[in-house]
């Protein structure tokens, strides 16, 4: 993957947009989430957006290829929510390997067919690591503030199917994304490291941690130089913010990341904060606008979107980002 690397020296790398809200644009019903795979399937599924990785390829693949269209150099796989542990509140985590490997390949094939077309613009696939629905550092009970429902070990288990089933399936780089609680990221890291022992490889491995609000803290209380700090023990390839905050929210940490981290820094916002709907307001144009701050300012290196955006806003940010000159490393 020295190509990679190669080309983020030269420029800008774009990342795609949102997976759910493009996925939301099908109107779809509980027999999409069924389909072929879980017909008798006794719990709901629909809301399981992993799944049509498996039921409805044909969706993930017109979304990946929406967003290579519109100039993302990278695609993250349909697999936020892929592990045993999230998958499992819908009784289907004896599933998750299939879920992940499954969307790893459906993204590889659509890299492959833009790669073939555009030599001189190679395509990469992430594979998206989310940071499940437990919490290793803090209670979810307010009355036992000592109780977790998960455990390091169990995260570090689940993230290793996780990630041996991303590779299988062909990704090129691992993303470990919208990270609320620095050690559920270190059990990630911890899986990869040994994900890369057993199969004797090493992909290029980006985090991105979640600003929840204006604190300017993580859900667990570390600010962006502690959660940086924290990360700093792996080799990075990138670390970086997205998700919670829109781009304009999103600039103060963004500073503090370029002026500490040896690494690449990566930003993929919301577009905006959700409406009283939960809904996203901003439109591409509002977004580059406030994108471009990051860029005149050389904060960055990758740049993306997380929740309301679109291939038309990845369009919008590619065309402004090839403007522009990467951030060089500190």
């Amino acid at each position: 993957m020295s190509n990679l690397f190669d080309i983020a020296k030269k420029r800008i790398l774009v990342l795609d947009g949102a997976m759910g809200t493009m996925i939301q644009r099908y109107k779809l019903d509980e027999a999409d989430f069924r389909k072929d795979w879980f017909e008798n399937h006794t719990s709901l599924l629909k809301g399981n957006n992993d799944l049509l990785s498996l039921t409805r390829p044909d969706i993930i693949k017109q979304i990946h290829f929406s967003y290579f269209e519109a100039g993302a150099d990278i695609v993250e796989t349909n697999t936020f929510s892929a592990t045993k542990i999230a998958q499992a509140d819908y009784g289907l985590q004896n599933f998750a390997y299939d879920i992940n490997f499954h969307s790893a390949k459906i993204a590889r094939e659509i890299a492959y067919e833009f790669s073939l077309k555009e030599p001189n613009k190679p395509r990469f696939v992430a594979g998206s690591i989310g940071p499940t629905n437990r919490t290793a550092s803090i209670s979810p009970d307010v009355n036992d503030p000592s109780f977790r429902n998960t455990s390091f070990d169990e995260l570090n288990d689940a993230y290793q199917e996780q990630v041996n089933a991303l590779i299988d399936g062909g990704v090129d780089l691992l993303l470990i994304e919208t990270v609320f609680d620095t050690l559920n990221a270190k059990a990630a890291l911890f899986a990869v490291e040994k994900v890369f022992e057993s199969k004797n490889i090493s992909l290029p491995v980006m985090v991105s941690g979640t600003i929840t609000d204006a604190s300017g803290r993580t859900l667990t209380g570390q600010t962006t130089e502690a959660f940086l700090i924290s990360m700093s023990h792996f080799p990075l390839f990138s670390v970086g913010l997205n998700c919670a905050l829109g781009a304009a929210d999103m600039q103060p940490y963004l500073k503090t990341l370029a002026r500490k981290a040896p690494f690449y820094i990566s930003a993929h916002p919301n577009a905006g904060l959700p409406n009283e709907f939960g809904e996203y307001d901003e439109t591409p144009e509002m977004m580059t606008q406030q994108i471009e701050s990051f860029l005149e300012d050389n904060l960055i290196n990758i740049i993306g979107g997380c929740c309301g955006t679109t291939p038309e806003h990845i369009k919008a940010i590619s065309n402004l980002a090839s403007n522009y000159n990467p951030r060089i490393l500190n």
